[in-house]
């Protein structure tokens, strides 16, 4: 049995939720989720590969901005239905422009979302918006 069919995709409807780490700070970097094909093609070309549910479409973290997800280890929860990817990220991940995803925390009292760091890049001139 290959390492992907070991994976529980029909626990999610044919996907699994997959935790973007930064392998070097363990900073969270992102939550995507990967079908079979994904996970196959991010374990070949050893670059985080998601299905992007919006699009029905495999996407390729980075391949409009540059910023990829260079895979350094995969690993899977003991249920075997969600993974974890250590990844080196080259440049910020965030598509605001952010190194994580998870940049705003809620403030002490508890009434707003407060960023607690700095964008890297301008996503309107990246993305061209």
């Amino acid at each position: 049995m290959s390492i992907v069919d070991q994976i529980q995709f029909e626990r999610y409807g044919g996907l699994v939720p997959a935790i973007i780490q930064d392998s070097e700070t363990n900073e969270v970097l992102m939550l995507g989720f990967m079908n079979r094909e994904a996970v196959a093609k991010t374990l070949d070309t050893r670059l985080v590969t998601f299905f992007k549910r919006s699009t029905q479409k495999l996407w390729t973290k980075g391949e409009t901005s540059g910023n990829v997800l260079r895979v350094v280890a995969l690993r899977i929860n003991c249920n075997d239905d969600s993974l974890l990817v250590l990844a080196s990220p080259a440049g910020a991940t965030c598509h605001t422009g952010h190194t994580s995803c998870y940049y705003r925390e809620v403030t002490t009292a508890q009434e707003e979302w407060r960023e607690i760091s700095s964008a890297e890049f301008d996503p309107d001139v990246v993305y061209r918006k």
